[in-house]
């Protein structure tokens, strides 16, 4: 099926040819798809620079099948560079969006989304609560997010009792005092208020442990370039 342009980032590049490449875009109003797009001929060095992380492009594609293909592409507006930790943090943004993001499925909500959080990379002094944020909107974007208004047994969330997770069934209040995540970290992550320390860190805890079963053995390359931020 034709399309007009679309608004699209690119989460990931490869080599397909000698003159075409493989891109895995994120498309407004769609999801995630993958193109093949020509790259030759006196305007291949243009194309190679305009097919860039971080940058809005304008896409016209064709293709009925699961793979589609770029007739045109141009960049559309400007994007303030990211630079040092803003930057590795955009890599971590686009390699957990390519890998847990079904392709060619309708899902979108999701552009829009990591728009926010690629822009807010440059705004907001904590980076680390970017992406919390990001990963537990997205999870919940996705059909994997968890409830943090009640526990498990049908009571609502209590400011004071420290709870256990369990995947099955979600939160567990503890009969005990001990190791877990408290009713306050639990009722500010819902929030997606990371200002506290020790919830960012509770945060982490959790978006990991969420996020494995979509991620399966391969690690994320982006976490090795910038351990500390994601």
């Amino acid at each position: 099926m034709d399309s007009d342009f679309y608004t699209a980032y690119l989460l990931h590049r490869r080599p397909f040819s000698d003159s075409q490449v493989m891109l895995d875009m994120l498309v407004e109003g769609v999801g995630q798809l993958r193109m093949l797009a020509r790259v030759s001929g006196r305007q291949a060095t243009k194309h190679k620079a305009q097919l860039q992380p971080f940058q809005t492009l304008l896409v016209n594609y064709t293709g009925k099948h699961d793979l589609k293909y770029i007739q045109r592409f141009e960049l559309h507006g400007t994007q303030s560079p990211l630079v040092g930790d803003q930057l590795y943090c955009g890599f971590y943004l686009n390699e957990l969006t390519n890998r847990i993001v079904p392709i060619n499925e309708p899902i979108d909500h999701v552009y829009q989304l990591y728009k926010t959080h690629l822009q807010q990379l440059n705004q907001h002094p904590n980076l680390q609560a970017v992406l919390r944020s990001y990963e537990f909107q997205l999870l919940e974007l996705l059909g994997y997010g968890v409830d943090f208004s009640f526990d498990a047994a049908g009571e609502p969330i209590a400011q004071e009792q420290t709870y256990s997770y369990f995947a099955e069934y979600g939160f567990v209040a503890q009969e005990q005092i001990g190791s877990g995540f408290s009713g306050a970290q639990l009722n500010a992550i819902a929030a997606h208020d990371f200002s506290a320390p020790d919830v960012l860190y509770m945060a982490k805890q959790l978006s990991r442990h969420l996020m494995k079963p979509l991620l399966g053995k391969k690690p994320l390359k982006s976490r090795e370039l910038f351990k500390p931020q994601s």
